[in-house]
């Protein structure tokens, strides 16, 4: 595979998120947070789960990276998990287009978390920062000058995306995939335990919610998260996440074609101030 092949596969999986913010709108309406994401989850593990056992056929796995990879597995799951919870909340509340500019904040907020664990970032990260900050108050503060209940999950979220993917940079030297397989297990038991707390898990209203559950389990996760693995051993992944990064812009397209949903002039330059922090976030920087 070229470098242009896995540019394009990087391009789909963007785009593939970016549509995932419509499926996550519109399940709102008839699942709560907890049970749409236990369904999604176990949905897209058991999409992983061929690719597992092919991966893991003919291989000598000694007990101690099993171990290495359950462990990963746990860690990611419980991070992503709680991101994706809150972030369902968030979109409920502020729909699919705020939704996605919002959560690729976790671009800015990545070298923010290392930087507070004593790793070196280049400074013009907090500049990029600033930006992103100055955007965020033309999309989320309207007229009373407050953020509103579902920008505030959003940026919950975001957070916890950076902490998960800090956790996977701490996971580097296990199978990818296994990795993603087991994490979405992790991730549905965490939810489907939340479900029976919080929830009525009702399989109508499921049925209901069929079609963008269906498609937030086997393309967000399943599909989507295997062409990343496999372009990404062509690519540098400094512009992977710049590529991947376009996932925001592509949840408001989504949200105006299928959802009708319209943004304010203020709005859109704030999406677009923020759309071009995370871009100059994912340049490539001099090392400090």
């Amino acid at each position: 595979m070229n470098r242009k092949t896995a540019t394009l596969l990087l391009l789909l999986t963007a785009l593939i998120w970016g549509c995932s913010f419509v499926a996550q709108d519109v399940s709102s309406d008839f699942l709560g947070p907890f049970t749409f994401n236990f369904t999604r989850f176990f949905i897209g593990s058991l999409v992983l789960v061929p690719f597992v056992m092919k991966n893991r056929k003919g291989r000598k796995i000694s007990a101690k990276d099993d171990k290495r990879t359950v462990l990963a597995g746990a860690a990611c799951g419980t991070a992503l998990a709680v991101a994706s919870v809150v972030q369902q909340i968030g979109v409920q509340y502020s729909g699919a287009g705020k939704g996605g500019f919002i959560t690729s904040l976790y671009n800015i907020f990545v070298p923010i978390i290392l930087l507070l664990m004593g790793r070196k970032v280049n400074r013009k990260i907090f500049l990029y920062a600033l930006i992103a900050i100055a955007g965020m108050y033309l999309l989320c503060i309207g007229d009373t000058f407050r953020i509103e209940k579902g920008d505030l999950y959003l940026l919950i979220c975001a957070i916890f995306f950076a902490i998960h993917i800090i956790v996977i940079d701490r996971f580097t030297d296990v199978d990818g995939i296994t990795l993603s397989c087991l994490q979405f297990f992790t991730s549905g038991i965490i939810c489907l335990i939340g479900a029976i707390l919080t929830e009525t898990i009702s399989i109508s209203q499921i049925m209901k919610a069929a079609v963008p559950v269906l498609y937030a389990g086997v393309f967000s996760c399943g599909i989507a998260y295997t062409l990343q693995v496999v372009a990404q051993k062509y690519i540098h992944p400094t512009v992977a996440t710049l590529v991947l990064s376009l996932e925001s812009v592509f949840s408001v397209l989504a949200a105006w074609l299928i959802l009708s949903d319209k943004l304010s002039a203020k709005e859109l330059a704030g999406c677009a101030i923020v759309f071009a922090a995370v871009l100059l976030a994912q340049l490539p920087q001099k090392k400090t």
